[in-house]
């Protein structure tokens, strides 16, 4: 099998549980509050690996305790992390909310992916 590079985001995902999603100026209890590992092309990354593919991945993550978890399924699925830079921004971050009907709302911020130009 060739080689697959794929350059995308690579994402820390912040993901709480609400029984609905909050109204604007309303403040809500949740659960979860976990930090997984996330971004668009990070995940396709893992996928095509994990079915066999030699994996190249260009991107960015930044200086900050979010890095280690967005990069864990990257790093664990063997993809090579040679052409992601280090930059002095934050790692991307989504904010993620689903309530209890399954809908979710997701506030991205890009932090380093901003710096990858394709």
């Amino acid at each position: 099998m060739g080689t697959l590079t794929v350059v995308g985001s690579i994402n820390a995902d912040l993901t709480a549980r609400v029984q609905r999603h909050p109204n604007p100026g309303e403040t809500l209890l949740g659960s979860g509050g976990g930090i997984t590992a996330g971004g668009k092309g990070a995940n396709q990354a893992v996928a095509a690996a994990y079915l066999g593919a030699n994996v190249k991945f260009v991107g960015a993550v930044g200086q900050d305790p979010y890095v280690e978890p967005a990069l864990k399924h990257l790093k664990e699925s063997g993809v090579d992390l040679a052409a992601v830079a280090e930059v002095d921004d934050t790692t991307g971050l989504a904010i993620i909310t689903v309530s209890d009907d399954g809908e979710n709302t997701i506030v991205v911020i890009p932090g380093a992916n901003a710096h990858v130009d394709s």
